[in-house]
This record gives C-alpha cells, sequence and structure tokens, in this order.
C-alpha cells in the first residue's frame, strides 16, 4: 500500500545571500500579503523545492539550488498549502523579471523582516532565518 502526500499549492523560496535574505513585493495583494518570499504554483510532477528554484527564476531571473526543506503548512492569511525551501544563490543579480506579478524585490537584513512581515513568519522559516542570518 502507498501512501499518497498531498502535493502543495505554493512553494515559496527562502534565500539568504550575503548576511540577507531576499523578499519580494507583488503587484496584488493576497489578502493582507504584500511582501513574501519568491513563490509560485507546484506544478504536476515537479516537487516543492523544483518548484520554488523555478518560480525564483521566473520571477526574480535569479538562478537558485534547493539545499533545505524546511516546512509546510496551511498559510494563515490565504488558506493554501505552503511548502517552504532553503536556497542559496547560483548565478545572477536578483530583478524584477516577471513586471506582471512584482514591482520590487529587495535583499532584506533579519532586524528588518518585522517591518516588511508584520504579522510574522512561518516558525520554520523564521528559526531557519535566525540560524543563519547575523542579527
Amino acid at each position: 500500500m502507498t501512501t499518497e502526500t498531498k502535493k502543495p499549492d505554493v512553494s515559496a523560496a527562502i534565500i539568504t545571500d550575503g548576511g540577507r535574505v531576499l523578499m519580494v513585493r507583488r503587484r496584488v495583494k493576497e489578502g493582507e500579503l504584500s511582501w513574501q518570499f519568491p513563490a509560485g504554483g507546484v506544478e504536476d510532477g515537479e516537487t516543492a523545492e523544483q518548484a520554488a528554484v523555478r518560480e525564483t527564476l521566473e520571477e526574480t531571473a535569479l538562478t537558485v539550488k534547493a539545499v533545505k526543506y524546511i516546512g509546510d503548512r496551511v498559510h494563515p492569511k490565504t488558506g493554501k498549502f505552503m511548502a517552504y525551501t532553503a536556497c542559496e544563490v547560483v548565478d545572477g543579480e536578483a530583478r524584477v523579471a516577471d513586471a506582471e506579478e512584482l514591482d520590487l524585490v529587495a535583499w532584506v537584513a533579519h532586524d528588518e523582516i518585522p517591518d516588511l512581515v508584520p504579522y510574522g513568519l512561518f516558525e520554520p522559516v523564521q528559526a531557519y532565518l535566525d540560524d543563519v542570518l547575523p542579527h
């Protein structure tokens, strides 16, 4: 008997580089969400990690590689089943590559995150960033 795990609706990339984490601002808010991590839908036959890498390239022109699966949850603001993957930069400079979806990208320091995400991050993501970012 095989057990099927539910495929996440959305996969987010937690990309750190130079002591900062990459965040993007969407043109259209999803509920209260404005600033968030590069993310998008998981396609059929794709893992959450593969989706995080692909969405990052599509949205920010940044080539990354998945290094650690952080966790998943049903997002309290959107109700979507989210997966979170830690990634590191392989090549490129982050920029708005999908101007229909994004209007800004920013490398954010640890102490700036609460200003952009006042309701707090998913606890495993916050714990990961606490561990890898200087503060």
